[in-house]
């Protein structure tokens, strides 16, 4: 059970998320909450406080009498559940609910705690609000996201619930649950943020570090089968190179080959002074595909790392406006649901996976182009050749999904288009950049899918099992429980699917 209390981590939180362990919250944050919305109240009776007595965006210009302020809530939610495309997944959704819930607990939103504890139950109880993935610009924080969300907090609008799609009305009496009650700024709250994005952000980062363990496993494969020289990844050749990222990827491929009877020694061959060969039958040096790995795998780690950092600063940070400041006693107005960090990491990340999965499909087409590699069948083809196939037509899907990772990876960042009557006049377009990313993500997982499966049959080709590393085998075994070793041409895509699943966990 994760307990909501000063600080949500990474971890927590995909404890929650992936784990669906609990949350409950801190009587220190319920008391905070509390002690916020009371002096939001008190503070905002006679004074000008955006979205509490006055219109929003433009409109904020005109004032709202005390006697319709409760309704102007209920009317900002009603008209901004306005979302299309298809619905977000349970886990997006309960991760933009965990990271709203945790926003509006560090007391600077001036909410009721009936609010985050409303968000608390969806989540235990698996009620998933229908939130449409195409809606937000990422300025004023994920608004119409968020407006579904709060849609659902109202008793309005949908939910999934063990497995069907029900009105959310429905649901909430089954569970003897009673809707949120507007009392201030209910509605502006629960929208005014990056909760989305950020959620969303961290289910990528989380797959994004799976599919780096998987590409290192893979490499290091790769490097057995071609009998490949460890000094590429030796602790004295990238010491002297400074990246952090490129030092623990080659400590992690040494440590996975430690064991390999397959990976040579440079010194026992070429530095030997034995070998007399004017022409050199084997490779000096290995394709950059197979020789580059800590230096790529080595920035993609480094992106990965400098994005979990951003992430966690945004999770544990106030995104809404305005900002209650209960040591202070004032309200400021400012710009914290703006979008621009989690928009440019969401970016960097895709660019990074994008990367990932052009290694991917390049050590594919190593393995399965006889002129280059010299060592396999064309496309590790292990029946008869003219008459089986092999692994040809799992390339094509292999090739064509990188290429549109290649093209998903333009960045968001840079496409801010002025809506809201100009008052949004520079945008993030954050969700679109996470939720892009994402997409890149599920893509990699399946060109690594086809990646693996070959390696598996190469493997299979060369009868190495007793060779190749306790890590490499491992994975080996582990595979061939999920696709057979097969030498007549089988229906792959099931196959690929299911390898997919085991990459991600499931």
């Amino acid at each position: 059970m994760k307990i909501l209390n000063n600080y949500l981590s990474i971890a927590e939180f995909e404890s929650v998320i992936f784990n669906r362990a609990e949350v409950s919250i801190s009587d220190t944050v319920y008391q905070r909450v509390n002690e916020s919305f009371e002096f939001l109240r008190d503070f905002s009776s006679e004074k000008i406080i955006y979205g509490v007595n006055t219109g929003f965006g433009p409109m904020a210009q005109y004032k709202i009498e005390k006697e319709q302020q409760t309704q102007l809530q209920y009317n900002l939610i009603r008209s901004h559940a306005s979302g299309t495309g298809q619905p977000l997944s349970e886990k997006q959704v309960k991760a933009a609910i965990l990271a709203r819930m945790n926003s509006l607990s560090l007391g600077n939103s001036g909410v009721h705690s009936s609010v985050i504890e409303l968000m608390k139950e969806l989540i235990n109880r698996d009620i998933t609000p229908l939130i449409f993935s195409h809606g937000g610009v990422g300025a004023s924080g994920d608004l119409v996201q968020l407006a579904h969300l709060a849609l659902v907090l109202i008793g309005e609008g949908e939910v999934f619930y063990k497995g069907e799609r029900k009105s959310t009305k429905e649901v909430f009496e089954v569970e003897n649950l009673e809707p949120m009650k507007i009392r201030l700024r209910e509605g502006l709250s629960i929208m005014n943020g990056t909760s989305v994005m950020t959620g969303i952000g961290i289910i990528n980062l989380v797959n994004a570090r799976k599919l780096i363990d998987w590409s290192l496993k893979i490499s290091c494969a790769i490097n057995e089968m071609v009998s490949a020289y460890d000094d590429h990844f030796s602790e004295e050749l990238n010491a002297a190179k400074l990246h952090k990222g490129q030092q623990e990827i080659s400590a992690k491929m040494r440590e996975h080959l430690k064991d390999s009877q397959l990976i040579r020694k440079r010194d026992k061959h070429l530095y030997s002074g034995e070998n007399q060969e004017k022409v050199f039958k084997d490779k000096v040096q290995e394709y950059y595909s197979i020789r580059c790995v800590p230096q790529i795998l080595g920035a993609v780690l480094d992106t990965v790392d400098y994005v979990e950092q951003v992430l966690e600063k945004e999770l544990n940070s106030a995104s809404d406006n305005p900002i209650v400041d209960l040591k202070n006693r004032q309200v400021y107005h400012g710009g914290n649901f703006h979008g621009d960090y989690i928009s440019l990491e969401m970016d960097k990340l895709k660019i990074v996976i994008t990367k990932l999965t052009m290694l991917a499909e390049r050590q594919l087409n190593y393995l399965l182009n006889a002129k280059i590699n010299e060592i396999f069948p064309p496309f590790v083809n292990l029946g008869t050749l003219g008459f089986n196939f092999g692994m040809q037509g799992a390339q094509f899907t292999a090739t064509s999904t990188t290429a549109e990772n290649q093209m998903l990876s333009n960045p968001m960042y840079v496409h801010s288009i002025p809506n809201n009557n100009d008052n949004q006049d520079i945008v993030s377009m954050g969700t679109n950049s996470a939720l892009i990313t994402d997409k890149v993500i599920e893509n990699a997982f399946e060109v690594l899918s086809v990646h693996l499966i070959t390696v598996v049959q190469a493997v299979e080709y060369l009868s190495c099992q007793d060779k190749i590393s306790s890590e490499t085998l491992k994975m080996y075994n582990e595979i061939r429980e999920i696709v057979p070793a097969f030498t007549e041409d089988e229906v792959l895509y099931p196959y690929v699917q299911q390898v997919k699943d085991y990459l991600k966990g499931k």
